[in-house]
């Protein structure tokens, strides 16, 4: 059916310029819908009502007048008064009603919408103001969307109410932040199909991590039923990290996985209910199962990707993206219903590096995921409901179960917020972004935890891990300019052991990581010994095979746990430093360390020395845990082959006879990591003598030699550090012990091998470093605290070498 309408456009006549006529997001879902549909980015079909719709309203009841007597004067600091003007033009909207003109064109644009999909079909109304979506303002949430609506009657009543919330308190708050004239703003209703996703799962992906800017990621959030719980953050969702460059030449890499609780899901309202939707708890069962498979998430992924790509052309720069998208239970479809710039770190300065160090630690309250990378502190403040918000003091922290967008006036005053629920895509966490300061979301406790009055520190720069203390904690700043930043000839790698840290630490000028620890990962994220997960027969402790069990759930085959945790763990930093070489050490757990893990004990025998003990190389051609070994080859595997990130090298750490170096290359082999094939490098950790007595014969086996100078100097000097008797004897910087590391860096020049450098001795001594580069060493691999400092130290020796 063709409709000439005079306050109707459908989403195929809508372009990216249109947000005069249809605001910024139906202008967005008709761009994307007439460009992007060939594409295979599916976008439902609907309408979308234009300015001149709105002005019609408003005209057309005589209502401009009172509308601006609401807001003369507002000082929308004062909670109180901002509620009482917003009721106001609220009331005066909703009391206009629409025009007979206006409501013959939306309604006969829904009969068309329900000769395409059927009688009385469901739709979304959606609200797009003709001043948002913009690439420094989202207006993400500011006005308000009705899902399940069906029927004349209901149509027009949420049409009404949509028109109405252009002036929300938050709305009315956010155009005056921002600049915006409350009489020069129209409102769009966007009207499209519904997504049966209350059948399946929704979420929100933007095409950058959202706490540290890094660009080569696709973050996908995710839940059951429809969307608006994730939006408004009242579920902790799934999270995915999709990595582009690889995805983009054919390879699955997923590199990041995290269940979320997903306790509720939003669905159409039950029959009798008048309720046009509600939230039911999600069956245990469910909970424990990603909302999405992988395959969804690469499709997700891909399409993100598309629109990015599109987008940004059309700016003629690079356009990170925020969508939203929902999958159809019934036919198992995949749309997209949002799409608009992400406003937050892409217009952050790439040049200008912030660092917060927390100086001391203190009792933890509560943890939950970290937005952003900031620290603050201040005396708490519970809020429970919106009753409550004018009692918030301006640098108070915000405690609450969840925020709405109502909230955000008082959000703005905020040192810092902290939720029970959400997760880095809710509300909470893209306000308390688009403000700067920290949040901890889907904290769970919080509100149990912490008092009102109570002082305390929020801390988001340690990681994925909010954690909220007990207590006014000292912390400090580092702010490095990378623009005047020269780079040394001699390479300088990062020592580098949470993947969470990963992409924020990408950003210090370096290149790649020269010690990777795989140990950190399997302590802090599988905490499973795999042999416990090979043989779990073995075990016979009631209590540990119940945790090994719920680490688990969800695992038919328990040691694929092994694998994907270790995979996305190492597979993270690979991607992160992406395609600069990330040398990855392979378990070098002592034995006792081993025995620490869920099921150890039932198979790590006891030593009285460790540390010169049954340890990496021994370990892997070794019986009693060559079977362990394999699924670490297999994780190594699959970061190198399904996700594409063949930066990745491989090191063997305390290999003490060339023959035995033989027989790990031979194990790796028989698992599918062949030295050279798909230009697999193996590295050997330099930390016995006689990897140095012996370096041209260990060089026909291995590409790489890695000092590890504690080791290395324990050995030489014959002193265990971790001795108070000794441990003043241990020092890297003994004669002797700089001879035999000479030895090892001309060896491996003699050989035509990289060497390197990954102990802790460059990092504390720069006059250590110094020596390293007139040595001639190829790489020093750095703590991160330390790498500015000794990269402007040594590009400054190198300079004065060069002048000499």
């Amino acid at each position: 059916m063709k409709l000439d309408a005079n306050y109707i456009r459908w989403f195929k006549e809508i372009t990216l310029e249109d947000v005069p006529l249809v605001g910024g997001k139906n202008a967005s879902l008709g761009e994307m819908y007439c460009e992007l549909t060939p594409q295979g980015v599916k976008v439902p079909n609907g309408f979308a009502t234009t300015a001149a719709a709105y002005w019609h309203v408003v005209h057309s009841a005589s209502i401009l007048e009172p509308l601006r007597d609401a807001m003369a004067g507002l000082d929308k600091t004062d909670v109180d008064n901002l509620a009482i003007r917003g009721k106001k033009a609220r009331e005066l909207l909703v009391g206009a009603g629409i025009p007979d003109d206006l409501w013959a064109e939306i309604k006969a644009a829904y009969d068309s919408l329900c000769e395409e999909y059927g009688p009385e079909t469901h739709v979304a109304i959606r609200s797009s103001a003709t001043a948002e979506d913009l690439p420094t303002a989202s207006f993400a949430g500011q006005q308000e969307t009705y899902l399940n609506v069906s029927g004349y009657a209901a149509l027009k009543e949420a049409c009404s109410k949509c028109f109405a919330s252009l002036f929300t308190d938050r709305a009315i708050s956010y155009r005056i932040d921002n600049g915006f004239d409350h009489f020069k703003v129209a409102l769009s209703i966007g009207i499209m199909k519904m997504v049966r996703s209350d059948l399946a799962s929704s979420g929100v992906m933007f095409t950058i991590d959202t706490e540290t800017g890094f660009r080569d990621v696709v973050f996908i959030t995710g839940a059951y039923g429809l969307g608006e719980n994730v939006v408004q953050g009242a579920v902790n969702p799934d999270e995915f990290y999709v990595f582009k460059p690889t995805l983009l030449k054919g390879f699955r890499p997923i590199i990041r996985k995290n269940l979320g609780e997903k306790k509720i899901k939003m669905i159409y309202g039950q029959f009798g209910s008048k309720a046009l939707t509600e939230n039911i708890d999600v069956p245990e069962q469910e909970r424990k199962r990603f909302c999405l498979s992988d395959d969804d998430v690469l499709r997700l992924a891909g399409q993100a990707i598309t629109i990015e790509n599109h987008y940004s052309e059309k700016a003629g720069k690079d356009r990170p993206m925020d969508i939203e998208w929902a999958k159809d239970g019934l036919s198992g479809e995949l749309f997209i219903v949002q799409a608009r710039p992400e406003t937050v770190e892409s217009q952050k300065s790439l040049n200008i590096l912030e660092v917060y160090h927390l100086d001391t630690k203190g009792p933890v309250l509560s943890r939950g995921k970290s937005v952003g990378e900031k620290i603050a502190s201040g005396r708490a403040r519970k809020i429970d409901d919106v009753a409550h918000l004018s009692s918030f003091l301006p640098g108070e922290v915000l405690i609450s179960d969840t925020t709405m967008p109502d909230w955000e006036p008082v959000m703005k005053t905020a040192a810092a917020i902290v939720t029970n629920k959400g997760g880095r895509t809710c509300h909470a966490a893209i306000i308390s972004r688009e403000l700067g300061i920290p949040a901890v979301v889907g904290a769970v406790d919080a509100t149990e935890k912490i008092s009102t009055g109570q002082n305390v520190t929020v801390s988001c720069a340690e990681g994925d891990d909010g954690t909220v203390y007990d207590g006014m904690l000292p912390f400090h700043v580092e702010t490095v300019s990378l623009s005047d930043l020269k780079r040394p000839k001699t390479k300088i790698m990062l020592n580098l052991a949470n993947p969470e840290m990963a992409f924020s630490l990408s950003k210090i000028p370096n290149d790649g990581v020269g010690l990777a620890r795989m140990e950190f990962i399997i302590n802090s994220y599988i905490k499973i010994h795999p042999m416990a997960l090979v043989h779990p027969e073995r075990i016979t402790d009631t209590s540990e095979r119940e945790k090994i069990g719920a680490l688990t759930f969800g695992y038919k085959n328990k040691v694929d746990y092994f694998v994907d945790k270790l995979a996305e763990g190492a597979g993270t930093i690979a991607a992160a430093f992406y395609p600069k070489p990330v040398v990855v050490r392979l378990s070098d757990f002592k034995t006792n360390e081993y025995a620490s893990l869920l099921g150890g004990r039932y198979f790590e025998p006891e030593e009285d020395n460790p540390m010169i003990g049954f340890r990496g190389a021994s370990r892997y051609y070794d019986d009693k845990y060559r079977e362990g070994f394999a699924l670490e080859c297999l994780a190594m595997k699959r970061i190198r082959d399904e996700m594409g990130l063949t930066n990745l090298i491989i090191m063997i750490p305390f290999c003490r006879r060339v023959d035995e170096g033989e027989k790990v290359l031979a194990e790796m082999a028989k698992n599918g990591l062949v030295r050279g094939e798909n230009g697999l490098e193996v590295y050997v950790m330099c930390e016995i003598p006689n990897n140095v007595l012996l370096v041209d014969e260990f060089s026909r086996l291995f590409d790489g030699f890695s000092i590890g100078s504690n080791d290395l100097t324990q050995l030489t000097l014959g002193v265990d550090r971790d001795s108070a008797l000794v441990a003043h004897d241990f020092d890297e910087r003994d004669a002797g012990v700089m001879k035999i590391i000479s030895m090892a860096i001309q060896g491996a020049r003699r050989n035509n091998r990289h060497s390197g450098i990954c102990g802790q001795a460059p990092s504390d001594y720069p006059d250590f470093a110094e020596f390293l580069v007139r040595e001639g060493i190829d790489s020093m691999s750095l703590n991160p605290d330390s790498i500015m400092k000794i990269t402007a130290r040594i590009t400054e020796m190198e300079k004065n070498r060069s002048a000499g």
